[in-house]
């Protein structure tokens, strides 16, 4: 299961350079709009120092993390939504992403050209998520008159229209659907952008990091949602350490976990994501699956002819396992349960299934 976050954002918030540290590529960062014109996209491992722990029980050969896709999308301007700058196209690659990461700029640099002539997170936000409901109500205008015939025609669902119509009204009154809690399942089809699950990452003055009231002023901002802190350019500069240089080099101004690494764990908690966790000598690898996925379910994440094949899964905790030391000790003392079908996978679980092809 792939996860992929849109980054989007004004220009020059620090986009690209966050993309770069994420992926340790080297995508153009530049002080000037449009510097990313086609949409970038870096697969970054999901940080998980259990399957360190793992493989040096199992002595695998090799560790396979689970991941994340982040998809670097050029800077929106005002008028995007009808097609300014290079609106239309880019708002169509925000629609494939699972979530979206606004990115929105806090530091002040005067040698960084601020597209609207001053810093102002408040004003940033209310730009993009602008954007973003005038394109979700050209989708909607476009759809309703289709809708109303499928109803009228017994094709469609009156659910269907009844819950586009109330986007609709959500949307016309200036509010994201993802803030109003919306639930878009009946009209998935339609792809709407603040429907999406967003995750909101302020690019921030070192000073920032630790400023707490600041960081709670600008979380009040963008709430229900998550925010995170983090200075892009330190992140970029931490990306080609070693990971005890990194450390040390955040440990100074005050940081305990790269901010980078805080997006990664969030993605995953914003759209209910966990991973279990096998094992072996070949390698020890995490496996992306939906917070009550069942024991075939996640099977079939490996292949779907396991999900077919099911019989039963042996699962032991990982904080058994490693308490134990090995798989026979965990067996010998009661702690590798066999389970059936039924059974709805926890995170951290570390299974072996059996089944039948």
């Amino acid at each position: 299961m792939a996860l992929t976050i849109g980054i989007v954002g004004l220009p020059n918030v620090g986009k690209s350079t966050m993309f770069n540290a994420l992926t340790k590529n080297n995508v153009l960062a530049a002080n000037y709009p449009f510097a990313t014109i086609e949409p970038n996209v870096g697969v970054v491992p999901l940080p998980d120092p259990r399957l360190k722990v793992l493989a040096e029980i199992f002595g695998s050969a090799q560790i396979v993390p689970a991941t994340v896709s982040f998809v670097d999308i050029a800077g929106i301007v005002k008028g995007a939504s009808e097609g300014e700058g290079l609106g239309n196209k880019f708002l169509a690659n925000i629609r494939e992403a699972d979530a979206i990461c606004q990115v929105v700029r806090a530091f002040e640099d005067d040698d960084v050209h601020h597209v609207d002539g001053k810093v102002s997170p408040a004003s940033d936000l209310e730009t993009i998520n602008t954007e973003l409901i005038l394109a979700d109500l050209q989708t909607l205008e476009k759809a309703l008159p289709r809708l109303d015939k499928e109803v009228k025609g017994k094709k469609t669902e009156r659910a269907v229209l009844d819950a586009a119509q109330e986007a609709q009204r959500i949307l016309e009154a200036g509010d994201t659907l993802s803030a109003k809690g919306f639930d878009t399942a009946p009209i998935r089809e339609l792809g709407l952008l603040t429907g999406k699950p967003f995750i909101y990452v302020f690019n921030v003055d070192e000073s920032q990091l630790t400023d707490e009231a600041f960081q709670a002023s600008m979380q009040e901002l963008v709430a229900p949602a998550d925010a995170i802190f983090l200075n892009a350019q330190l992140e970029s500069e931490v990306a080609d350490l070693d990971e005890d240089e990194a450390r040390e080099l955040l440990g100074s101004v005050g940081i305990n976990e790269p901010g980078l690494e805080q997006l990664a764990h969030k993605g995953f908690h914003t759209l209910g994501l966990q991973t279990y966790l096998t094992a072996g000598p070949k390698e020890t690898r995490a496996w992306t699956i939906r917070k009550g996925a069942t024991a075939p379910e996640a099977a079939g994440v490996i292949h779907t002819d396991f999900q077919k094949g099911f019989i039963k899964a042996e699962v032991i905790s990982y904080d058994d396992l490693v308490a134990l030391g090995s798989v026979a000790e965990a067996r010998a003392h009661g702690k590798a349960r066999m389970e059936g079908k039924d059974y709805v996978m926890a995170d951290g679980d570390v299974v072996e299934f059996r089944f039948n092809v």
